[in-house]
């Protein structure tokens, strides 16, 4: 028995879910979204809540029960609220700025880096130190926070580089005389 698949993904106000065949599309103030629902597993929306089960008891279809469940709840949370994702520069000189269409970076290397902001998330920053990432698709959102972190991760001797706001580095002491 999946503990997250037996709960029902409430829809908000707001929020209009649609089932066509195996294919569910979720819409909202901050876009549409769409999922095609995997055959081992059924889909159905009754009094504003969407239910998922099973087709089968094989370990698989248990599997995809709650993996189904909770992208259908990350379709719907994200079309009605979104999701964001704050990352942060620790560095001296290490800087970013939207310009127009572009995130540059200023991260220590001989020349900055320009990241193309993609049309299905904004990013915008506050402070030329942090940097926020937004967007309805939750995979999408994570994906971008993690390929501009990637220009400069942390590394563990100053911290310095690219962290999640949430994040902790594990420092090292460095070399003794």
């Amino acid at each position: 028995m999946s503990r997250i698949g037996k709960y029902p993904v409430t829809i908000p106000d707001g929020v209009e879910v649609q089932l066509s065949g195996q294919t569910l599309t979720a819409k909202g103030r901050l876009g549409a979204l769409s999922l095609v629902v995997s055959n081992e597993v059924t889909a159905a929306i009754v009094d504003r809540q969407v239910t998922v089960t099973p087709r089968s008891e094989t370990k698989y279809s248990r599997a995809m029960w709650g993996t189904t469940r909770a992208l259908i709840n990350n379709m719907v949370t994200g079309v009605s609220s979104g999701f964001s994702i704050n990352l942060e520069i620790s560095g001296v000189g290490y800087r970013a700025q939207v310009q127009g269409k572009n995130l540059n970076l200023q991260l220590g290397y001989s020349h900055d880096i320009p990241f193309p902001i993609p049309d299905d998330v904004s990013i915008s920053c506050e402070r030329p130190t942090v940097i926020t990432v937004r967007g309805a698709d939750r995979q999408r959102v994570g994906q971008i926070a993690a390929d501009i972190r990637a220009y400069r991760p942390p590394e563990p001797y100053k911290g310095k580089g690219i962290k999640y706001s949430t994040e902790t580095v594990r420092r090292k002491e460095g070399k003794k005389k």
